[in-house]
């Protein structure tokens, strides 16, 4: 399989280009490499595919963002409805193209229109956006979520047709079934023929003569419907998997729309995430400081036992390699980092005290000389060692 090429180099704009000349750049490849302008041309047919894939991503600020940082591994599996992005692949067809982009071709251009196979309009039912909160542990292990969704859905009595039954059809007078009406203007640069959606018809070629009385003629109704929700390991805040093909229902049985399912971070109350690392604060009585011993730290599934050498100072770091969490294209895995902090006791008693102040005297537990003898560049070894 060939590499994808770089989304920004497909249209040929900067990747600081703002929305309107990225609009600008994917018309212009469009309009080249149309089907009915290069009719048999499949490279032709695969650029104006790939010219589509790259403008669903740039000129969507989310799915920009994400391609930005993370290139096409950030966009992958979006078009099997399970991943990132919003690219196209090879699970959208020329009609999906022209549906969703086809307000960018505003026509004809030259003689070719902006319709796909067939000439007709296709419906698109909109996207839907929900938040998941998801736990540190199926955030590491990845997880499926089964969630009730209220929706519009394909009408189940007219099968999203809208109509009474198979006969309670008309062709539209206004196009003749064409779906489109062709209209010719007299410009400084000639006469030109336009084409748009037939307004009566909204690009059917068919008007209804009799509804169902169950949709009153939409195709769709409100309803409930269970979606199943697979959310890859290493998702972070903010970010969006794309499930397509389960937003609202279309009207008169276009295309459905996307789910799109924000990730939400439920707060662990012991480890706080840092990229793909977690951080724990680990709170030590002196004593065990000093004396060094063997005490417990949190992870993501469970707790894992530890040594504490002797003479461990508050603001040492402990790694737990591999412990943390899966990186979401696949990278490898984070850390888990122990911060050590030494609790002291806020009150003593006299037997306390008098233990404390005749320790003060000892000869190690005077004056810390150690750091003092270290230049700057052995301290700053020491802290972050």
């Amino acid at each position: 399989m060939a590499e994808k090429r770089d989304y920004y180099e497909v249209l040929g704009v900067e990747k600081n280009a703002n929305a309107d000349e990225i609009k600008k750049a994917y018309r212009k490849a469009a309009i080249k490499y149309h089907p009915d302008k290069n009719p048999g041309d499949k490279e032709a047919e695969e650029k104006f595919k790939e010219a589509a894939e790259a403008y669903d991503v740039l000129s969507n600020p989310d799915k920009r963002a994400r391609y930005d940082q993370f290139g096409h591994a950030g966009m992958s599996g979006a078009a099997g409805g399970g991943g990132f992005g919003g690219g196209f692949g090879g699970g959208f067809s020329m009609e999906d193209i022209f549906s969703q982009f086809g307000d960018i071709f505003g026509g004809h251009f030259g003689g070719f229109s902006s319709r796909g196979g067939g000439g007709r309009r296709v419906n698109r039912g909109s996207d839907i956006r929900i938040k998941v909160k998801l736990s540190l542990s199926e955030i590491a292990n990845g997880t499926t979520k089964k969630l009730k969704i209220n929706k519009t859905v394909t009408c189940d009595k007219c099968g999203g047709t809208g109509a009474k039954d198979s006969s309670s059809y008309s062709t539209c007078s206004t196009c003749n079934g064409a779906g489109y009406v062709t209209r010719v203007e007299n410009t400084f640069f000639g006469r030109m023929q336009t084409q748009g959606v037939c307004p009566t018809c909204n690009g059917e070629g068919k008007v209804i003569t009799a509804k169902c009385d169950k949709c009153s003629g939409e195709g769709a109704v409100r309803g409930d419907e269970v979606v199943e929700i697979k959310i890859p390991a290493g998702v972070g805040e903010g970010m969006a998997v794309t499930v397509s093909g389960k937003g609202n229902a279309a009207r008169h049985g276009g295309v459905n729309g996307d789910l799109l399912v924000v990730i939400e971070e439920e707060r662990n109350p012991e480890l706080v995430r840092d990229g793909n690392d977690l951080i724990h604060n680990l709170n030590l009585t002196v004593t065990t400081c000093i004396l060094g011993g063997e005490v417990e730290v949190p992870t993501i599934d469970g707790r894992a036992k530890i040594k504490i050498a002797p003479g461990t100072h508050a603001g040492k770091v402990l790694r737990l390699r591999g412990k943390g969490l899966p990186d979401v294209n696949g990278y490898g895995r984070g850390d888990i980092l122990i911060v050590v902090d030494i609790t002291i006791p806020d009150t003593l008693n006299s037997e306390e005290r008098k233990l404390v102040e005749k320790l003060s005297e000892q000869t190690h537990f005077k004056k810390a000389e150690s750091v003092e003898r270290q230049n700057i560049f052995e301290r700053m070894k020491n802290f972050f060692r």
